[in-house]
């Protein structure tokens, strides 16, 4: 991977899912009966705040706070996954054996993460952990589409070619998302992320957040 070579446009953030903010503010209060269910299922069976506020790397590399709903136990330390992702992005990471959409296929998990609830696992696995960051996209923190945001942790061992993809506002939904998650190995992530980045247009942005329905629903990928 890194001795490709990616050519295109680079537009900047103006396309289809950066210029939604009204639209995003009528999905809150459309998926508010939704929100409130999800948060009062973290709230009665863990202890702990409802929201998890998480610092992430944005645009240019500059910090944000992320929001999710909390889907781990209030208190415990990411050792295990500053671990996992390092291996990760040095290409060290054990795969295991899961039946995927069918098929025995070769995935990249943290597996039986202590720091899971229930209710986490489950909002996780269709991506309602992720519905507090409709809020970062109102504030302009993240678009609808694009790249994950790292953690800290996570750039700070990352390859020089690897930090190209923080030169597009990170997403909600992206490439990874819907076709990737944990079937994807790190370098294979950034490289979509790369050539969304080369090649992104206002269809490529709709085509993705249609698809994003059905794979969330589907939980596919999901840890």
């Amino acid at each position: 991977m890194p001795h490709k070579t990616f050519e295109g446009n680079h537009p900047t953030n103006t396309l289809l899912a950066d210029e939604l903010t009204p639209e995003t503010f009528g999905a809150l209060i459309a998926l508010s009966p939704l929100l409130l269910v999800c948060a009062l299922a973290v709230k009665l069976t863990s202890r702990g705040p409802v929201l998890y506020a998480q610092e992430r790397i944005g645009l240019g590399g500059g910090p944000f706070k992320l929001y999710k709903f909390r889907s781990m136990r209030h208190g415990v330390g990411a050792d295990a996954h500053r671990e996992y992702m390092r291996a990760l992005i040095n290409g060290e990471a054990e795969t295991r054996t899961q039946r995927v959409e069918g098929e025995e296929q070769e995935v990249f998990k943290l597996v039986d993460d202590p720091r899971v609830t229930a209710v986490g696992r489950f909002l996780r696995r269709y991506s309602l952990d992720e519905l507090p960051q409709l809020w970062n996209v109102l504030v302009g923190d993240m678009s609808l589409v694009g790249p994950r945001p790292p953690l800290p942790y996570e750039v700070a061992v990352y390859q020089p070619w690897h930090h190209r993809r923080l030169e597009v506002k990170p997403g909600i939904t992206g490439v990874w998302q819907v076709d990737g998650r944990s079937r994807v190995g790190f370098d294979d992530m950034v490289f979509q992320d790369i050539l969304y980045h080369c090649s992104r247009d206002t269809l490529v942005d709709a085509s993705l957040c249609l698809r994003t329905v059905p794979a969330a629903l589907l939980g596919h990928g999901a840890a």
